[in-house]
């Protein structure tokens, strides 16, 4: 019999929140969890270590109930992946990051932490899965307020998760992979189907404007109050649209390569001169100084 897969879970809501534990429970029946996950939230962490000579790392014991191994450290979720990359956690076959309330598509995927584990792994590796759910009613940039997701139908969610991670464990790529899926807040009936999507230049909602308000009796500070502008309809075939259709969007995400500019060649250029001139040698640059000139 081949041994179950190793699977570590993490999230940026924290290692307290609800979408975490559901989806862990859930994945203990695929394989072995071990659970490593922020103290604290760090939503908008992208794929940040943190200032490791400044934190240094604390790793707790904690008790999550059905999973038999569960760690809280205090930093975000990619120095979790990180750590267990440096092999603090045993061997990990796969990394399963969420459920995050609220959808990470379109620009927002730059700055999600739940994303950003599933890229951690990749770079050391391991192929991880970001999930997310939609929050009815507020399309906002992967977050989601107590109140707002009260109703959130995570078995839904954890379901979908279930049904890609066994068939990534069941075939898993040599060329590690990262795969986002966002899943409608709906009874799995409900949903009008899946789409492989293209990312989308914009999420459904996005913050539209800001301002800097005083704070009374500090002189020279402010508070930032920023307004949500109205909703997008963006097209269906990008995850935008289409979690706004009801879908669920998987997306398999690319590594970040250099682009061919060649209408930038003078960026080059201007350093190869800064080069150039630095080896001259002294007083035979042009542009040296002569005193009293």
């Amino acid at each position: 019999m081949l041994p179950r897969p190793r699977l570590l879970v993490t999230n940026d809501d924290g290692v307290d929140a609800i979408g975490l534990h559901v989806l862990a429970e859930a994945m203990t029946e695929l394989g072995d969890v071990v659970v490593v996950a922020p103290h604290t939230e760090f939503s908008g962490s992208g794929a940040a270590l943190g200032a490791l000579h400044l934190m240094r790392p604390e790793v707790r014991q904690v008790v999550i109930d059905g999973v038999d191994e569960s760690w809280a450290v205090n930093g975000p979720p990619g120095l979790c992946v990180m750590l267990a990359r440096l092999g603090c956690f045993g061997k990990i076959d796969l990394v399963v990051s969420g459920i995050n309330p609220g959808a990470n598509v379109g620009r927002a995927i730059y700055h999600s932490g739940t994303v950003g584990a599933a890229l951690t792994a990749r770079n050391g590796g391991v192929s991880g899965v970001a999930v997310s759910q939609a929050v009815a009613g507020f399309g906002v940039e992967g977050q989601g307020w107590d109140e707002m997701i009260a109703d959130q139908q995570w078995s839904s969610a954890a379901a979908v998760a279930s049904s890609v991670v066994g068939a990534l464990l069941a075939d898993l790529p040599e060329e590690p992979v990262v795969v986002n899926v966002n899943v409608p807040n709906l009874p799995l009936g409900r949903m009008r189907g899946w789409r492989e999507a293209t990312i989308a230049r914009l999420p459904p909602r996005t913050v539209s404007t800001g301002r800097l308000d005083p704070v009374a009796g500090r002189k020279g500070v402010f508070t930032v109050h920023m307004e949500w502008g109205s909703q997008w309809v963006l097209p269906s075939e990008t995850d935008s649209g289409a979690i706004e259709r009801d879908e669920v969007t998987i997306s398999f995400l690319s590594r970040i390569v250099a682009d061919d500019r060649p209408d930038l060649h003078a960026v080059g250029t201007a350093v190869a001169d800064r080069l150039a001139t630095a080896r001259q040698p002294e007083g035979s640059r042009e542009d040296s100084y002569t005193p009293g000139a």
